[in-house]
């Protein structure tokens, strides 16, 4: 009697991409582009237990932030693959390490600043470096962050060029001049390892823990 095939059916591989897509998507307020790719062996995918799982998402609006590129790749992962079976929404039975790299564009950056969640954020920023509330917007401009505001009875914008890099875990807004600067604040459970402005973009690279 031959030993039973130890590869999975299709649509086994499937229902667990699904199931990682929706939940995903049920996280984001919306999502324009996503690609998942699990990894592990057929035994291990079979049986809900995967030893990694590769994200590309664009355009993405997380907790009303504009993210526009997400390259993620996971720690291993165990789901419930019989509640996938049984039509339940995917359910993850513990947390899950996170590494990798989002990316935002100035317009992204100024539109999510500006949304209610995140003002606040914007005004420290503008009252700690530019010494004017409301932030206005920001830009690119090669190796540059570039604050703008509007002064008070001038038509003109106020700007000022900065640097950001990575410290203590979290982004530092610096102005070029070396003072002052800004720490955004950062939730516990992300750490930033890398903070840079490439290709008209500000790029963060790190890594977090997904909550089970």
């Amino acid at each position: 009697m031959s030993p039973p095939n130890p590869n999975p059916p299709g649509p086994v591989m499937q229902l667990l991409a699904r199931g990682l897509q929706l939940w995903v998507r049920q996280h984001c307020q919306s999502i324009d582009s996503l690609e998942i790719q699990l990894e592990g062996s057929p035994l291990q995918l079979l049986r809900g237990r995967l030893a990694g799982v590769r994200l590309l998402a664009r355009r993405v609006v997380y907790a009303q932030f504009q993210l526009d590129l997400v390259e993620l790749r996971s720690g291993p992962i165990q789901v419930h693959i019989g509640n996938l079976l049984q039509g339940q929404p995917l359910q993850l039975e513990q947390d899950v390490q996170i590494q990798g790299q989002v990316s935002f564009t100035p317009d992204g950056l100024t539109r999510s600043l500006a949304e209610p969640r995140w003002r606040a954020l914007g005004d420290s920023l503008g009252e700690t470096l530019l010494g004017i509330v409301p932030l206005g917007g920001v830009r690119i401009h090669h190796d540059k962050l570039v604050l703008t505001a509007l002064g008070l009875g001038r038509p003109e914008l106020i700007e000022l060029d900065t640097t950001v890099a990575a410290v203590g875990g979290s982004v530092e807004v610096q102005a070029v001049d070396g003072s002052p600067s800004y720490r955004l604040p950062m939730d516990a459970n992300i750490r930033i390892n890398e903070a840079r402005l490439e290709a008209g973009m500000l790029q963060l690279l790190g890594e977090a823990r997904v909550r089970g």
